[in-house]
């Protein structure tokens, strides 16, 4: 017997097509339409990406919820407490945005280094006479400081060596990797660059601060490509306009879209994408059908992959 689903996003055509297969799809793409289905429906699953919250009170009026899944990685928009408390199984993609994550970071490293952007733009508006004062460098040679060696951290680690950077990193503990373990304070001095790579864990927010920023080179760059609210934005405006580091480029914001931090993002020397690394078509088909398949299991009373449910220690 088919179970019932409520998709609260969109997700890839061919996750969609396994999932109508499977089961009743329904769909809640604002609070309006949620509490349609709600009035009417007994929800099994609830699906969403990363804009749609799943909290305490949605899970409440679900009271035959099994599963909440993200077609993603974060779960920062889940209430993963709450649905374990009440014995739901919270489903992601771990790993599943490594290599695209990764690649990105690279690309706003390049961006950042050789000033990609402002070449680009003064050639567009037939000023190729800017190459006159052109003042980029290159990555070969430079420092590259990891914050957070998990699996993307990994991977930028070894897109930079194929580059020649001399990598570095710190994280909650050291790994037996060919790369050298400092502490947060030494990897922000040494590096020509930073780049984090850490999941935003409570008492992380402002983990990079005025003093942090102080610690790091006059002519550095920082890279954010993990979660916005790692780096207090005030701090890190206050830094770029003193010269106290000489840029930043980021795929994440601590508000989305940005309204506090639009005078960071409106900054001569920072450059931001509008959190798109993971939105690439074959990582996002990826995550989506990865992640249907897990609750497709589930909801048939199947195993899913091990590693797809994230509060699987709950269920122990």
């Amino acid at each position: 017997m088919k179970k019932n689903v409520m998709l609260l996003e969109t997700i890839a055509d061919e996750a969609l097509a396994v999932l109508k297969e499977h089961a009743h799809v329904f769909t809640g793409y604002d609070t309006a339409s949620q509490e349609s289905v709600l009035a009417s429906t007994e929800i099994h699953a609830v699906i969403t990406r990363g804009k749609m919250k799943v909290d305490d009170a949605l899970m409440a009026a679900c009271p035959q919820l099994e599963v909440v899944a993200r077609c993603g990685v974060g779960l920062d928009n889940v209430d993963v407490a709450a649905a374990s408390a009440r014995k739901i199984r919270v489903v992601n993609a771990p790993g599943s945005n490594a290599g695209t994550i990764a690649e990105h970071t690279l690309g706003l490293m390049l961006m950042g280094m050789r000033d990609l952007f402002a070449s680009i733009e003064h050639v567009k508006k037939e000023d190729w006479n800017w190459r006159n004062q052109y003042a980029g460098d290159e990555l070969g040679g430079k420092t590259l400081g990891i914050l957070g060696m998990g699996n993307i951290g990994k991977r930028v680690a070894r897109l930079a060596e194929a580059f020649g950077m001399n990598v570095v990193y710190w994280s909650r503990s050291e790994q037996e990797l060919p790369y050298k373990y400092l502490s947060m304070q030494k990897v922000l001095q040494q590096s020509d660059i930073v780049s984090l790579h850490l999941p935003l864990a409570k008492g992380m927010e402002n983990l990079i601060g005025k003093a942090e920023l102080a610690m790091m080179k006059p002519n550095s760059l920082l890279i954010n490509t993990a979660r916005g609210a790692l780096i207090d934005h005030v701090a890190l405006l206050d830094a770029l306009n003193e010269g106290a580091i000489a840029g930043f480029a980021a795929d994440v914001l601590p508000d989305e879209p940005p309204v506090q931090s639009l005078p960071l993002v409106k900054h001569p020397r920072v450059l931001v994408t509008p959190h798109s690394a993971s939105l690439t078509a074959t990582t996002y088909r990826k995550m989506c059908v990865y992640t249907i398949n897990n609750v497709v299991a589930l909801l048939s009373g199947r195993e899913p992959e091990k590693e797809s449910v994230f509060n699987r220690n709950s269920f122990v």
